[in-house]
């Protein structure tokens, strides 16, 4: 066995050399085509296709129907390649592309996200990996319904059904936030809409996971991880030696902080910049002003725009000015109610758009006191929610099931969080690099002399980059300039000048980020409606086929579903993946650490505790969130002025209280649970 372990491992060890290997001489080559041929828009569709192809082809050959390879590939995965696959599986789009992008919006605070992060690893190694590999299982689901089972063969029937509906809803909003991910890559480098490039993508993420389960997906997450960490060191350091002469800004970038420092210091100084944010808090005043003529100020504007429209066909007026003005009744507010949310949100945003503009290294820096002291708790309460999230995780915490020996599992995570830091310390770095770019080539400059690239990435729909005139003077402002995060890492080649061959590495390692997560997401989906409901709620007789084949029918459905929702643009992809923690630190962090360090959690504890705390954070996102008040016209109130995406701070208090409460009302456990416990916790 240990000889057939070794042969394994150097086999693994050979395929992915190669595989590295031939990345870079693919890199090469189409650079030098690049360079004979002017016209190099073509890269990009060969770098997306060629990587799907390759992922396909993993999945093909790793394709099973075997129970154990469909579910936890065979547990066999040695620690360090468990390690990459949980990095890919980890490094989604959150990390690849908004990860820089909201460093380079809101900088001090962006490090929430990677302190939360990072530190929730070291919660998965210290408190859940071992136990959870000792005990074995497929799922979470299925651990917490025998932990909390009272010794009966399925496991605690009402605890199963709840682990599986919190497990398919965290699990779905970040699957979601992968899918728009694609969408967003497919979109800018094939040129299709975006609704089209949703489900594009759809057909890269079946391909890896649809034949092969967990099997495939293991083996085509390590390919993953290469893609895209190669594509991001690769970027970093080519943009920090063409301007900076440093192959390793990682090291000492502090210089170029200093230097951004002093000029955004220097740009809320400017008269010109100070113009344009007048203009914005004129435009709040007069939303402001609109808000409270409703209803008379939106039959007024209706009927003035009905006014204008007859009066251009009147006159035989350029089609394409009809057209702007027909278009502009058609996104008019339906009604009073929409008007006045769709105002409120327009004069929100140019509020903050006539503030100064968020430095990249003052913590906090806010008009009043009072709006620092919110601040600084959304700051703590995000890092918390995002450390208790990254430990509650579905699709992390069943890799942990994927390794031969709980020895493994532990290697596995220190592997994976080394694999992480190499991306986490470079995305501050890159963050850095774009927007020195931006003040040196792009503000101050005059419109009609803008690069090239700034008008292909106005095209982009969903709108992710804007441009306007706002003073009129010709030239562009700081503030005139309206950047969506989810930009910053795609357009980073052509920002710096870059060949375009670097743009098509860095789209196809956005993909391979995006697919890698959605990959072990739908997985998780699958497994758990699959494994948890069909076999043991509905049919136990189920064989080993019919299970897999159940599995593969529903990770089909799901997509699809996740795949239109996703048309519906329902937020920014930072946002969903925030919720989808909040969610599943909510449901899961307090049943997880009481199952194993609590022998007096009762099942109607655990119940009664993952009801409590996910129904505390999906209200506070709810009635909060504008995608949902949107829909249902109910508005609440922020508690303390925490935002949405950390209602995990008062969802994770929820569940441990009402877990804890209601399990010292009820009965003890089994026995039998009293030795499945200290059986977890032994060696």
């Amino acid at each position: 066995m240990p000889e057939t372990q070794s042969r394994f491992r150097r086999r693994l060890a050979l395929y992915y050399s190669v595989f590295t290997l031939s990345l870079f001489g693919f890199i090469g080559m189409m650079g030098l085509l690049e360079r004979s041929n002017s016209d190099a828009l073509w890269l990009g569709y060969v770098f997306l296709f060629v990587t799907i192809a390759i992922y396909a082809c993993i999945g093909l050959i790793c394709r099973t129907s075997d129970l154990n390879e469909y579910y936890v590939a065979g547990r066999r995965v040695p620690a360090l390649y468990n390690g990459m696959a949980i990095a890919a599986d980890w490094m989604s789009a959150a990390s690849f592309i908004g990860l820089a992008g909201i460093l380079f919006a809101s900088g001090h605070e962006g490090l929430a996200y990677v302190m939360g992060w990072t530190g929730g690893y070291c919660l998965v190694a210290f408190l859940l990996a071992p136990y959870l590999r000792k005990y074995g299982g497929y799922t979470i689901p299925d651990f917490l319904a025998a932990r909390y089972g009272n010794g009966k063969p399925g496991g605690n029937l009402p605890v199963r059904a709840i682990a599986v509906l919190a497990a398919s809803l965290c699990s779905f909003v970040y699957l979601v936030a992968q899918i728009q991910g694609v969408g967003l890559v497919v979109t800018r480098f094939i040129g299709v809409e975006f609704a089209v490039g949703v489900f594009f993508g759809l057909a890269g993420i079946l391909v890896c996971s649809f034949l092969g389960g967990m099997r495939a997906v293991t083996w085509t997450q390590v390919a993953q991880y290469i893609m895209m960490i190669v594509a991001f060191l690769v970027t970093v350091s080519m943009i920090a030696w063409k301007h900076h002469g440093d192959p390793l800004p990682q090291v000492g970038y502090g210089s170029m902080l200093a230097r951004i420092e002093a000029r955004e210091h220097e740009l809320r100084n400017d008269p010109a910049e100070q113009a344009v944010r007048a203009s914005y808090r004129q435009q709040a005043i007069d939303l402001q002003d609109r808000i409270a003529r409703l209803p008379a100020s939106f039959e007024q504007e209706r009927a003035e725009i009905a006014e204008r429209l007859q009066e251009l066909r009147a006159r035989n007026a350029p089609l394409r000015e009809i057209k702007a003005l027909e278009r502009e009744r058609a996104e008019y507010p339906a009604d009073v109610a929409a008007a006045q949310l769709q105002w409120n949100q327009m004069r929100e945003e140019a509020l903050a758009r006539s503030r100064p503009a968020v430095s990249s290294t003052e913590p906090f820096p806010a008009a009043s006191a009072e709006e620092r002291k919110t601040q600084r708790l959304n700051f703590v309460l995000l890092v918390f929610c995002l450390m208790l999230g990254t430990a509650s995780l579905p699709h992390i915490l069943t890799r942990l099931y994927t390794t031969p020996s709980v020895k493994e599992t532990r290697k596995s995570v220190a592997w994976a969080l080394f694999f992480i830091a190499l991306l986490y310390v470079s995305a501050p770095t890159l963050a850095a690099l774009v927007k020195y770019e931006f003040f040196e080539h792009v503000v101050g400059m005059p419109f009609a002399d803008l690069p090239q690239w700034v008008n292909q990435w106005r095209k982009v729909d969903p709108p992710v980059f804007g441009i306007r005139d706002v003073n009129g003077d010709g030239i562009v402002q700081w503030a005139e300039i309206l950047i969506q995060p989810d930009m910053i890492v795609l357009a980073a080649p052509e920002i710096a000048g870059l060949p375009y061959v670097i743009s098509g590495l860095v789209a196809a390692g956005a993909l391979a980020a995006a697919l890698s997560t959605a990959d072990g997401l739908l997985l998780t989906i699958a497994n758990a409606l699959s494994h948890d409901v069909f076999y043991h709620m509905v049919d136990r007789t189920a064989s080993h086929q019919r299970r897999v084949t159940t599995a593969k029918i529903v990770l089909l459905g799901v997509a699809l579903f996740a795949s239109y929702v996703t048309s519906l643009r329902p937020g920014n992809i930072l946002f969903l993946v925030g919720a989808a923690f909040s969610l599943a630190a909510s449901s899961f962090f307090p049943v997880l650490v009481l199952a194993i360090f609590w022998k007096r959690t009762t099942a109607a504890g655990a119940f009664a505790g993952m009801v409590a705390g996910l129904g505390v954070a999906v209200y506070y996102i709810f009635v909060n969130y504008p995608f949902f008040t949107r829909i249902t016209g109910i508005f609440g109130n922020r508690w303390f002025g925490v935002d949405p995406i950390a209602s995990g701070a008062f969802g994770v208090p929820a569940g441990f209280a009402v877990a804890i409460v209601v399990s010292l009302l009820t009965p003890r456990n089994a026995p039998v649970i009293d030795r499945l416990v200290t059986y977890l916790r032994k060696g």
